[in-house]
């Protein structure tokens, strides 16, 4: 769950007039003075019928200048607006705006709250009836579409008396900045991983397997096949014989996420309803999907007792945030991960890959997240992946694009077809062969539909963390 520090603050404001005069006519008196021309209908008979016309449009329109006069001020109301929880992707969020009247009639009013495209859609229009004195509330929900910081705009009031002839018009700058984070996932399939982790640790505590992990556990003499880097020399002098370390499983690892935020990660992907076709559910990006999957593995990495540090780069390094445990770094790590941003640019991996290397030289497990462009030669991804090699355990996931697979398995009907499959299956294969060859060199390769990423990379971690890999 979020943590409720986590929310956008609540906002008021005073309203100020939306237009010079702030006034106008409602469709009431619009229809009260289009009946009047039914006294035309005699007018044909009698002349006098016309005075009679101007008499009743007169009145409306002076009936309606005086319920405009009674309205209070656009001064007098009070609007506000506050949000139930933290703005996040694949979750509803519950904004609730309030109107405070100060003056003396009760209004009937109409809202309608500027928020950002990467929020709600379109704006719709609510009413409430705000009594005097009293504050006033109406509720609705959201669905954020896209991470970061958004700007909220105004928020439009129209109000009127019961009578209903007039209404001003008016504002209030309920301007604030919105943090959408990324989608966490917190439920059932959530706590099956966490079970799992707590059993894993179990067996780890009992078994206290020597020799796998680096932490030190106690020392001993040394045996026949001991590696000689395990010697230590002031226990050896001391005690006149070779004296080695022994070492078991940390219970402690540094976990780095590593996120790919170049071109690549700009695609959207649709997911698909079944074999056949695309759903025609809104798409996410391939990073807001990495962002997902970062959010639930530091959740989960950090229950099991392990640090978890960030990477995300492009052309540049957009985050970074050293391996830490606790609460207050969890919250420092989906702050930094609502915040990365897809470029248009591809991404420098040979940057990344130098930057942290000098962030962790020791022995670490990196999840990195990324997609293979295709060129005609070896992708400079996979270089950095083969440096990381050398002192890392490393899990390299491929997102895979959804329409692309779907393409190369149908059966074509046409020229047009033929080649479409045929292209899609020649990157699929070539895909494949750069996932095969960097699994030779001791990765651990996942080619992975964006829908089954978070589940595939959790079960991972466990695998990795069960067999004491790092």
């Amino acid at each position: 769950m979020i943590a409720p520090s986590l929310h956008p603050g609540s906002v008021s404001a005073a309203c100020e007039r939306r237009r010079r005069w702030g006034f106008g006519l409602t469709l009431r008196s619009i229809g009260l003075l289009l009946a009047g021309f039914v006294w035309l209908v005699p007018g044909f008979w009698d002349g006098r019928m016309a005075y009679a016309m101007l008499a009743w449009d007169a009145l409306v329109l002076l009936a309606a200048l005086f319920d405009g006069m009674r309205l209070p001020a656009a001064s007098k109301l009070i609007a506000g607006r506050s949000w139930s929880n933290a703005a996040s992707l694949g979750s509803e969020t519950e904004i609730e705006l309030s109107i405070e009247n100060r003056g003396r009639l009760i209004l009937d009013c109409r809202l309608v709250d500027d928020l950002p495209p990467a929020i709600v859609e379109e704006p719709e229009t609510l009413r409430l009836t705000a009594f005097p004195r009293v504050r006033a509330t109406v509720r609705y929900r959201v669905e954020p579409k896209e991470r970061g910081d958004w700007e909220t705009g105004w928020l439009y009031v129209r109000y009127r008396s019961p009578l209903g002839l007039a209404e001003r018009w008016a504002r209030s700058p309920l301007t604030q900045t919105v943090r959408v984070y990324p989608a966490l996932r917190a439920g059932e399939e959530q706590q099956i991983f966490l079970a799992r982790s707590r059993q894993i640790d179990l067996q780890l505590r009992r078994s206290q397997q020597r020799g796998l992990g680096r932490d030190f556990e106690s020392l001993r003499e040394y045996r026949e096949g001991d590696d000689l880097r395990d010697i230590c020399w002031t226990a050896t002098a001391r005690h006149g014989k070779p004296i080695t370390r022994q070492y078991q499983t940390e219970r402690s690892q540094p976990i780095w996420i590593v996120l790919d935020c170049g071109r690549l990660m700009r695609a959207r992907v649709a997911m698909a309803q079944n074999s056949n076709e695309i759903g025609t559910a809104p798409s996410s990006s391939k990073l807001d999907h990495a962002c997902t999957t970062a959010v639930a593995l530091a959740q989960l990495a950090l229950y099991s007792g392990d640090k978890v540090g960030l990477l995300a780069y492009g052309q540049n390094i957009q985050q970074r945030l050293l391996p830490g445990r606790g609460a207050a770094h969890l919250r420092q790590l989906i702050e930094s991960l609502a915040l990365a941003h897809a470029e248009s640019g591809e991404a420098d991996h040979l940057r990344a890959t130098a930057t942290l290397n000098r962030l962790q030289p020791r022995r670490s497990l990196i999840l990195w997240v990324t997609d293979l462009a295709e060129s005609a030669m070896r992708p400079e991804v996979i270089d950095g992946a083969l440096q990381l090699l050398r002192r890392h355990v490393l899990l390299f996931v491929a997102m895979a694009q959804p329409e692309v697979e779907l393409i190369a398995q149908t059966r074509p009907k046409n020229l047009e077809q033929m080649f479409r499959a045929t292209a899609a299956q020649e990157m699929a294969g070539r895909r494949e062969l750069l996932l095969a060859r960097l699994h030779e060199q001791g990765a651990l390769t996942l080619d992975l539909n964006p829908e089954s990423m978070v589940s595939s990379v959790l079960n991972q971690y466990l695998t990795v963390k069960e067999r004491a890999m790092v």
